[in-house]
């Protein structure tokens, strides 16, 4: 039987508590972050082959005749936690901008894949139960020391409050804001690639053996993080985006003092110079050590024209409501 099925997942911006969604601190202290998914994405495509085999084209290309065979670990993971017979697929992804640059793909291609092959096997399956099977795979099988933010923002999408409480469960709730404050976010938030990608793993590693080993430099900034968090949510939804702006920079400041690998002297020479031609806040998005500045930007034109002197590209974007879904299935 002929079938493809094709997947997306969006990309994501933290706008404030990220890094207290790793295991390693949440299960003893709780987090909370705010991460809005955006209208960039990582497509997955599903198909059956005339041939016996699996073809694989991601970065790389692959071949082979068996599951255990097949080196790309989410995928391999995927089809065995799903229990996929078959034996004469095809899997090719593709995403709006590339892996490395701090906005989860990660995350979003393993929810893009599972919600691919539950399809296949005719599985209705909740944003939830997506998210918590993407972390299974990357977390517990694969042993990465990386969060729970990117999967669950990947399922649900929105601008959505994460929740995660010391019992190991997660709650995830849309950010109360008012259609004025949703259109001030999507209009004054800009979004910048730095030029430099980079493993969130090998970054995200320092954090979580500091965190196992209870150390109190990098508890307390977390702990720090999570009531940005908070502050950030209530701004939001009272509609004060200077105060989100602000609350981003006090952000910055702390997060950088995690690790020596967050930044550089460049990504600081850019950050001020944003903040000196019309940003009134921003940070670094995702794990740190490249990928894309965010900033709020009180004048547009002036920032855009200054970071596009600097030799920065800009990525716009609007938010994303749906979350991961199947786009085609034939």
């Amino acid at each position: 039987m002929f079938f493809m099925i094709i997947s997306r997942s969006p990309l994501r911006v933290s706008l404030g508590g990220g890094g207290t969604d790793l295991p390693s601190y949440y299960t003893s202290y709780g987090g909370f972050l705010i991460a809005g998914a955006i209208d960039k994405y990582v497509y997955v495509n599903i198909h059956s082959r005339f041939v016996d085999g699996f073809l694989l084209k991601y970065s790389q290309l692959e071949e082979t005749s068996s599951i255990d065979e097949i080196r790309h670990p989410i995928i391999r993971e995927a089809l065995r936690l799903l229990d996929i017979r078959a034996r004469n697929l095809e899997i090719t992804s593709m995403a709006d901008i590339p892996a490395g640059t701090g906005l989860g793909s990660s995350g979003s291609f393993a929810a893009a894949l599972l919600k691919g092959l539950h399809t296949y096997k005719k599985n209705l399956i909740h944003p939830h139960q997506l998210a918590e099977q993407a972390c299974h795979i990357e977390i517990d099988i694969l042993k990465e020391p990386v969060g729970k933010q990117d999967q669950y923002i990947a399922a649900y999408g929105g601008i959505t409050c994460l929740e995660f409480k010391s019992d190991g469960s997660i709650a995830a709730s849309p950010l109360a804001i008012s259609e004025e404050t949703l259109f001030n976010l999507e209009d004054n938030l800009l979004l910048f690639f730095t030029g430099y990608s980079r493993s969130a793993s090998q970054i995200l590693k320092e954090q979580d053996d500091k965190s196992r080993q209870a150390d109190a430099g990098m508890t307390q900034n977390l702990h720090f993080t999570k009531e940005i968090a908070l502050s950030t949510k209530r701004a939001l939804e009272n509609g004060d985006v200077s105060e989100f702006a602000n609350l981003m920079n006090v952000h910055w400041r702390h997060k950088k003092v995690r690790s020596s690998s967050i930044t550089n002297r460049k990504i600081d020479e850019w950050y001020d110079y944003a903040l000196s031609n019309g940003a009134l806040g921003g940070k670094l998005i995702g794990a740190g050590g490249g990928g894309f500045l965010m900033f709020y930007a009180n004048d547009k034109v002036r920032l855009r024209h200054a970071m596009r002197e600097q030799g920065l590209r800009e990525v716009r974007f609007r938010f994303d409501f749906e979350g991961t879904r199947i786009v085609s299935h034939e």
